[in-house]
């Protein structure tokens, strides 16, 4: 990555940018804290340029590819806002500490349920009623949400599995039917993985129910039904607890419209499982 500050690098080769480029520059400087959350193809509309002139601009700068680009702006983006970061100086007291990350939570969720479509909720619901088997999937730290998720609809039936790893994802995927549903949880919806798992699933008739961020992702192009999570995780912060949070909030609300919508089962599920975890209190 280039060590030099985002906003050097732009100046130095901004007489060396073509129109478009030139365009994109403009718009980086006008809305640069806004635009280092937004993804390769949010960025490439709010420009009106092609996806490909804004990897060329990435690579005229000198960064490989856009994710190097979007991390080397919110750097910047923090050097020159130190009053942003000023309640999570080291000497901040604890109790700042836990008001900050309340409100990050409360705001993750709040802007979450703005986001949120009940139409594709119920669209969502409807397709985990109707499947023969539900897979619950994700890469990275997505992939310890999707087992939340799974332990979570696990209570209520034996149709929901985790697939693991992307191997165990493409040989899942290789082997459904028109009958199965994918619920998959990626806050980009762009990753190499993803899309390859996805065209599989896609290839074998199976549904595909995705989580993520960016409702123009190209894992959206390949999903039936998306759920969007409102909550904004900044390039520096990758990981962020309070998307997870955002995530399990969507993840929670597709239960509660699942459960209401299946009380018969969902009452007898919850009987025969409280009765088996009993004796396991002590």
């Amino acid at each position: 990555m280039n060590a030099q500050n985002f906003w050097q690098i732009l100046s130095e080769k901004h007489d060396s940018l073509t129109k478009s480029g030139r365009i994109v520059a403009e718009y980086l400087t006008r809305h640069a804290e806004d635009a280092q959350y937004l993804s390769i193809s949010s960025l490439a509309r709010e420009c009106q340029v092609a996806e490909a002139t804004i990897f060329r601009f990435c690579r005229s700068l000198g960064f490989d590819g856009y994710n190097e680009m979007k991390i080397a702006l919110a750097q910047a983006n923090a050097t020159q806002s130190p009053a942003a970061s000023y309640k999570l100086e080291p000497g901040t007291d604890t109790a700042t500490l836990a008001g900050h990350a309340a409100a990050a939570s409360i705001e993750a969720i709040n802007g979450t349920r703005s986001a949120l479509d009940p139409a594709a909720l119920d669209q969502a619901a409807t397709l985990l009623q109707r499947a023969r088997q539900v897979f619950c999937m994700g890469q990275g730290g997505s992939m310890y949400l999707a087992q939340d998720i799974w332990a979570r609809f696990a209570n209520i039936s034996t149709k929901f599995h985790l697939a693991g790893d992307s191997h165990m994802q493409a040989i899942t995927a290789s082997l459904m039917g028109p009958e199965d549903v994918v619920l998959f949880i990626s806050y980009s919806g762009a990753t190499r993985d993803l899309m390859e798992t996805l065209r599989l699933v896609k290839n074998n008739g199976a549904k595909v129910i995705l989580l993520t961020h960016y409702a123009d992702a190209p894992g959206a192009g390949l999903a039936d039904v998306v759920l969007l999570c409102g909550a904004r995780e900044n390039p520096l912060d990758s990981g962020s607890i309070t998307v997870k949070i955002a995530f399990l909030y969507v993840a929670e609300v597709l239960v509660l419209r699942y459960t209401l919508d299946n009380q018969e089962l969902t009452a007898i599920a919850r009987d025969r499982t409280s009765r088996a975890l009993a004796p396991k209190l002590l």
